[in-house]
């Protein structure tokens, strides 16, 4: 019950109650997208995804974030001291692949190793790591950055793909909805109808104006209506119960319509036909849509990931320098020599490259795949785009032919009535217009339903539904 009302209560004060009469709730189909929008759980996964790609920039940038280090080891033993090693300082990774470092060391000891002795007052070190082979374009940390930004616009695609994909499987369940309450109300009205012409006849019998037996068939006539309405008003709770699947609060919180709240009028549901405009622009439209983006940008991190690949086919070849002066008087500077500092080089390479000559491969054949995939997919929207569009177009040519149809039923069945009324027809007669202006009546709400999710399925294979 809690629930009920408060859907009613968001619909009261969002505005999207089209008319209040008689207790009824008018659930527009634009209101109820914007609802599930804003706050089924999947829309709010999709904004996550969101979250998620600007997280993982983030630890990104941690690989270039200053780092502090320390390390101390001391040795005492029968009451010697071996030796005491201290060292820290910091670290900065840079983007050109240089690595800066700066720190402090202190070493002493009886048995410490000679090259590792400093004055009393220890050492200031400050220096570069420069890889002049592998790593001096692109090394791991630039190659997952660049990863990770590119990785941050497909995540906005990934948003765009989930709120396509459930505005569309919600708004076809809108348009059944919609079609199994339309459905009802014209079984409600015939019902009504045929109860009101078996009171008629019945008295007409009565009267000795009408054989009992058209009783009998007017009767079996009013059981029948009785029987459409029984089904129509399951299918519509069905319908509702379906299209409350999609109805939330925040998105925790499920919630259930109220009784009372029905669909749009089909007197307010216009069928169109697809703007010529959108045909025409049809390839820019498929070639802008975030599922192929998203291909677009999962190609961009297999490209980074090959240039790496292809970096590490090349030697290790780092060089290291750093600048040494011993403080003096709390004074860095006054013993700073240019003669002072120490060097390395670090060279490694495995002879046959097969690990890194497979890598590379690898990462060439992932993309050979992912441009195989684009390929796919943008045939196969097209090919949906295609499709709803000619379904667009054919449902409002039927549609107009049905409206024009149920209106000359209409005045078949009426013509009937007035010469059934007058004894120049029969109730067999009458039954048999009725159940024609009945048909007539459910076909023009398949097709005016069909209509409007051939609308929806153009918007979805564009990929415009998330934007819309």
């Amino acid at each position: 019950m809690i629930r009920s009302i408060y859907i009613g209560v968001m619909l009261l004060l969002s505005g999207s109650v089209l008319a209040q009469q008689d207790s009824v709730l008018v659930l527009s189909f634009d209101r109820y997208m914007q609802l599930v929008k804003d706050h089924h759980p999947v829309a709010r996964q999709a904004a996550l995804q969101v979250q998620l790609g600007e997280a993982t920039l983030l630890q990104s940038k941690g690989l270039f974030d200053l780092q502090a280090f320390t390390s101390v080891a001391q040795k005492y033993y029968d009451g010697t001291q071996y030796y005491s090693k201290v060292d820290g300082g910091l670290k900065l990774p840079t983007w050109f692949g240089l690595e800066l470092k700066s720190g402090y060391e202190q070493n002493e000891g009886v048995y410490l190793d000679p090259e590792r002795t400093t004055p009393s007052g220890g050492l200031w070190y400050a220096g570069v790591s420069v890889p002049v082979g592998q790593g001096l374009f692109i090394d791991k940390r630039r190659a997952e950055l660049k990863k990770a930004r590119s990785y941050v616009n497909m995540t906005k695609t990934d948003q765009q793909i989930m709120l396509n994909d459930l505005l569309f499987a919600a708004g076809k369940v809108y348009w059944d909805w919609f079609s199994a309450y339309q459905n009802l109300e014209v079984y409600r009205e015939a019902l009504s109808l045929s109860q009101v012409r078996f009171e008629a006849v019945k008295q007409g019998a009565e009267l000795g104006d009408r054989p009992f037996i058209d009783t009998l068939e007017a009767g079996i006539q009013v059981q029948n209506r009785l029987v459409g309405v029984q089904q129509t008003q399951l299918d519509f709770a069905n319908a509702t119960a379906m299209l409350e699947v999609y109805l939330w609060a925040e998105g925790v919180v499920p919630l259930e319509l109220e009784d009372s709240t029905v669909p749009e009028s089909i007197a307010d549901i216009k069928a169109s036909a697809a703007d010529e405009a959108i045909a025409e622009s049809s390839d820019s439209l498929i070639a802008s849509h975030p599922e192929l983006a998203r291909y677009g940008f999962q190609l961009e991190q297999l490209e980074i990931e090959k240039q790496w690949q292809r970096e590490q086919m090349k030697p290790t070849l780092n060089l290291n320098y750093n600048a040494i002066a011993e403080p003096v008087g709390g004074d860095l500077f006054s013993s700073y020599s240019i003669n002072n500092y120490t060097w390395g080089l670090n060279f490694q390479m495995p002879l046959f490259l097969r690990r890194e000559r497979g890598a590379v491969q690898m990462a060439e054949l992932r993309i050979q795949e992912t441009v195989l995939d684009v390929g796919l997919k943008n045939a196969s929207l097209m090919f949906k785009a295609s499709a709803s569009l000619n379904e667009w177009n054919a449902t409002k040519e039927q549609a107009d032919v049905y409206a024009r149809t149920v209106q000359d039923y209409a005045g078949l069945l009426e013509g009937e009535r007035q010469l059934f009324n007058s004894g120049e027809s029969s109730l067999f007669m009458v039954n048999a217009r009725e159940l024609g202006y009945i048909n007539a009546q459910i076909n023009q709400i398949e097709i005016l339903a069909k209509n409007q999710k051939a609308k929806l399925s153009a918007a979805h294979a564009f990929g415009q539904l998330w934007n819309q």
